[in-house]
């Protein structure tokens, strides 16, 4: 039984094509994963498909989801789709979860309201215990890790009950074992159902099986079985993909070690009283790049922000007395939640060179560097994707001459290319400014492949 067929999907804006003609059949039980670099036209493909594109883009081809035929180019005609036949798990939870919701509560409704069960409540329960998600039924997105609010979205996504999952970078934030728990998930949703995905994460691919495609450019340059196009690609740039994994990437050189910048002691984080995770020790001085590893929820996010002085800790934490307050920036985990929604991102960088006294001219190099097209300044946060809004988020951060940055999940944007271009412009700036870097990423291979020193917080 084959659930959708969508024929030579395009889109287009205005007389631009940003993706050229792609086929893709999804049978029963099957799935079928687009790997590519941010701006490859992956994310896109989709939205063309669920009839989600942002204004002034347009789909056209041929789509036919079971027996139902619709025009990509009316994209009205197939939202009475969404949440009963094809369900959507979105790139950024911060933007599909209710912010007023708490967890319990986003995920019954769909249980209530689209697939009509008759006890929502303990279907809800159901579905968050088997995503460790116990304790956020009583929370609300915000108070919850980025992790977290994955797996509380993609709960909600598929109470309805639909065939047909459309999955954006499933598993973006998570630890190993939680990808690993959301990859059983969703293979045992194929027992029922079919799955397209969108997705950076080379093993969530190898996981899932099924059939490849590789965009770049918004064109299909390699496809065919997972295990033919990961084992041995053609394409030359599917070769550079796989290369890219952090686990084949060369140890970095250390940085030395001089003064401490920071000096942690017996350090952690509380909340209502209660310790996140078990004290830490460490030392970081200039240059060098500490690197910080734990499951979700553990607190990571919340000892960066101790380091910073954005909240209070317990222990001892000594910082060079001798940085200025703009010398500790941060890159936010979930960059959609650290720009203005209804301003262009050059109106952003504007106010913040006038606020600061910024030379403007710098602003060209780090875009060149940082392989972003000045075009993008022209547009809202919301019409950019992941990967280049949290690379604007480091040229941001850049422009304020930190002493101190830490990047909390810097690269889970980032397709492997891109992610490794960044890592190894973020440690090259570390050494030309003796800049000392925070990495918090689930990913072990990029932390040891780029620090100096890495510590592994376990809950308390």
């Amino acid at each position: 039984m084959t659930l959708l067929i969508a024929t030579d999907i395009t889109v287009n804006a205005g007389a631009d094509c940003l993706v050229d003609p792609v086929s893709i059949t999804l049978p029963m039980g099957q799935a079928v994963t687009v790997l590519g670099e941010s701006g490859s036209g992956k994310s896109l493909l989709a939205q063309a498909i669920l009839g989600t594109l942002p204004k002034g883009l347009v789909a056209s081809g041929q789509l036919r989801v079971g027996l139902d035929a619709f025009d990509p180019s009316q994209p009205q005609g197939n939202r009475a789709l969404w949440g009963r036949r094809i369900a959507v798990l979105p790139q950024e939870p911060w933007l599909a979860l209710d912010p007023l919701m708490r967890g319990l509560e986003q995920v019954a409704e769909v249980h209530d309201l689209v697939a009509a069960d008759t006890n929502p409540q303990a279907r809800a329960r159901s579905d968050l215990a088997t995503l460790g998600l116990e304790h956020a039924e009583r929370r609300f997105p915000w108070q919850l890790s980025g992790g977290m609010a994955q797996r509380l979205a993609f709960a909600a996504a598929r109470a309805g009950g639909a065939a047909i999952t459309v999955a954006d970078e499933p598993t973006k934030g998570l630890d190993a074992d939680r990808r690993d728990a959301v990859l059983a998930l969703l293979r045992h949703g194929l027992q029922a159902g079919g799955l397209l995905t969108i997705t950076h994460d080379l093993a969530l691919a190898a996981g899932l099986g099924g059939e490849i495609l590789v965009m770049q450019g918004g064109t299909v340059v390699e496809r065919g079985p997972a295990a033919q196009i990961l084992g041995a690609p053609e394409h030359p740039y599917t070769r550079v993909l796989i290369a890219s994994d952090p686990g084949r990437w060369p140890r970095r050189a250390p940085a030395p070690k001089g003064p401490a910048l920071l000096e942690a002691k017996g350090l952690t984080v509380a909340r209502a009283g209660v310790p996140l995770f078990r004290p830490v020790d460490f030392s970081l001085s200039r240059g060098q790049i500490l690197g910080v590893s734990g499951p979700s929820g553990c607190g990571k996010s919340s000892l960066g922000d101790a380091l910073l002085g954005l909240m209070p800790h317990q222990g001892s934490l000594l910082r060079g007395p001798e940085v200025p307050k703009l010398g500790f920036q941060k890159l936010w985990q979930d960059p959609p939640a650290a720009f203005p929604a209804r301003i262009t991102l050059g109106t952003g960088l504007n106010d913040l060179i006038l606020r600061h006294a910024i030379d403007r001219s710098r602003i060209a190099p780090l875009l060149n560097r940082l392989k972003l097209s000045a075009d993008l300044l022209d547009r809202l946060p919301s019409a950019v994707s992941g990967g280049e809004l949290q690379r604007i988020a480091l040229l941001r951060a850049l422009l304020l001459d930190p002493v101190l940055l830490f990047a909390d999940e810097p690269t889970s944007r980032l397709d492997p290319v891109t992610q490794k271009e960044t890592i190894a412009l973020m440690t090259a700036i570390a050494a030309e400014h003796e800049m000392a870097i925070v990495i918090v990423s689930h990913d072990t291979s990029l932390l040891h492949a780029s620090s100096d020193r890495i510590i592994t917080l376990t809950l308390a």
